[in-house]
């Protein structure tokens, strides 16, 4: 089994988007389990359900059964736009503590918290999404043509048989034939009796139905004519991409090419080095300018600096060097986070410009491009602090959540205390010791740079800790202590007493 899968999405020849999944963190997006009600907590209507995974899934009362079936593609809408539009009976009165229900997952696990679950269930195939507990037929909003609109609705009616859930059209369906979406539904509807079958016959908590893996998922979602080629380095996906094609839509099956060369596939388009660069703070603009992507627990904030570029030409306009300058950003922003698949509340502090129409213009440059991500992005107007505030959907950890871990070092901060800071801790601690007058010999182990500077900047530092402490001391460099960390040895045996005379 391979140990890591990528998938990496390229546009105009360049990274536009990275996918990854590992056999040590399933892919659970999409996967339907036969879940136990742990906890049903009225005070913020919602509930926590044992699907049999580390933490509880996450329920809330807007995503119950209900008859009420909006227009999205994934089978559900944004549960704030519905949250505001309808009020819920509470939650209370639908479940109970011990209740078993089906339910799906909606999102990954993220930091602390579990994943996020629905009890609207939906299945989602290459032309439909099968709604078991729906009624309506949809159609996938980003079919724009209302004379198509109509007659996709008309079909999907069509094969849909009377008290059999509700469906909806995918955006790759624009040209289908009525044959192959009533096919394609008769599968779903097999799949769905599967799902109750299992269901029947398991003891909550189980899992029920798995979702289709990272490839499988991006062929069925997202390959279209719209691509000009799908390249493959492993010869037996490529045979179950390749079959599957041809089972879907042949006249793209010659699309599908497996890579060969001794050449590793990200090394000859240049993907391993974009997604290195997507874990840099710093992103440089062509104009000169650059953003910076701090990641924090609450949001993402993004700063706009124009850094060296200070406009073209003998005359130049600060006015218009600002406005180049955001209007880069932007562009720049929106790649960002699709590419880091950064989720959740994104704050931009965009240069200020005094123009409202050069903000207008900012925040449409902002939008088109964030029109292009696949993921339900909403940025809203230019406030009086001159920010702009977004949200994109979060559905899995980002990118830099996925492949990094906490510095041991700096303790996630991203910042390590300096070489005379460290010093004075260490005055501070053994000042402490000389106080209980319980140690008589003490050790400090430091870095080397901490040692460095007593050296050359604070050479009599030694000396006038022993006068007043009164201790038989010595300093000790150690490369292989943190840079802002140090260890307190006492006696013979060097006991480490650190915690006890200096707690964080």
């Amino acid at each position: 089994m391979p140990k890591e899968s990528w998938v990496a999405l390229l546009e105009d020849e360049k990274l536009a988007e990275v996918m990854l999944e590992r056999p040590d963190h399933d892919r659970i997006i999409g996967d339907i389990f036969l879940g136990r009600v742990d906890a049903v907590l009225p005070g913020i209507q919602a509930a926590f359900v044992d699907i049999g995974m580390e933490r509880a899934g996450f329920l809330h009362v807007s995503d119950l059964i209900y008859d009420e079936d909006p227009e999205h593609e994934n089978g559900r809408s944004d549960r704030r736009n519905r949250s505001r539009a309808r009020k819920y009976p509470p939650i209370q009165s639908h479940i109970q503590k011990g209740q078993v229900l089906l339910v799906q997952v909606t999102k990954e696990a993220i930091s602390s918290k579990g994943p996020r679950i629905t009890a609207q269930v939906s299945l989602p195939g290459r032309f439909l999404v099968y709604m078991p507990h729906s009624s309506n037929v949809g159609i996938s909003r980003r079919i724009e043509d209302r004379v198509q609109r109509t007659k996709l609705r008309r079909m999907a009616k069509k094969i849909l048989p009377r008290d059999s859930g509700g469906i909806i059209v995918r955006t790759v369906s624009e040209e289908v034939t009525e044959k192959k979406l009533e096919k394609e539904l008769k599968h779903l509807r097999e799949i769905w009796a599967k799902v109750l079958a299992v269901a029947e016959s398991q003891e909550a908590p189980a899992l029920a139905h798995r979702g289709a893996q990272l490839i499988g998922g991006v062929m069925r979602d997202l390959f279209s004519d719209k691509f000009d080629a799908v390249r493959i380095d492993s010869r037996p996906i490529y045979n179950e991409v390749l079959e599957y094609v041809k089972s879907v839509d042949p006249e793209l099956s010659g699309r599908v090419h497996l890579h060969e060369g001794e050449e590793p596939l990200f090394d000859k388009y240049g993907i391993g080095e974009e997604i290195q660069r997507a874990f840099e703070r710093k992103v440089t603009l062509k104009s000169g300018g650059h953003i910076v992507i701090e990641p924090t627990e609450a949001l993402v904030s993004i700063d706009v600096n124009t850094g060296r570029f200070t406009g073209k030409g003998k005359k130049k306009d600060p006015a218009k060097t600002i406005l180049q300058t955001n209007l880069g950003a932007a562009r720049e922003i929106a790649k960002q986070l699709r590419l880091r698949d950064i989720g959740g509340i994104i704050v931009a502090d965009f240069i200020d410009m005094e123009s409202k129409a050069h903000r207008d213009k900012v925040l449409h440059e902002l939008k088109t491009h964030l029109g292009r991500d696949r993921a339900r992005t909403k940025a809203f107007e230019v406030s009086s602090l001159g920010l702009i505030e977004m949200t994109r959907q979060r559905v899995r950890p980002s990118l830099f959540n996925s492949l990094t871990s906490i510095c041991t070092s700096c303790r996630g901060v991203g910042r390590v205390y300096t070489p005379a800071t460290v010093l004075r801790r260490i005055e501070r601690s053994l000042a402490r010791v000389a106080t209980a007058r319980e140690e008589k010999k003490i050790v400090v182990r430091l870095h080397p740079e901490v040692a460095l500077r007593v050296i050359e900047e604070e050479p009599g530092l030694l000396r006038r800790l022993r006068s007043r402490t009164r201790l038989d001391l010595n300093l000790r460099d150690d490369p292989l202590i943190g840079l802002d960390e140090f260890r307190l040895l006492s006696g013979p045996s060097e006991t480490d007493v650190t915690s006890k005379y200096s707690p964080v």
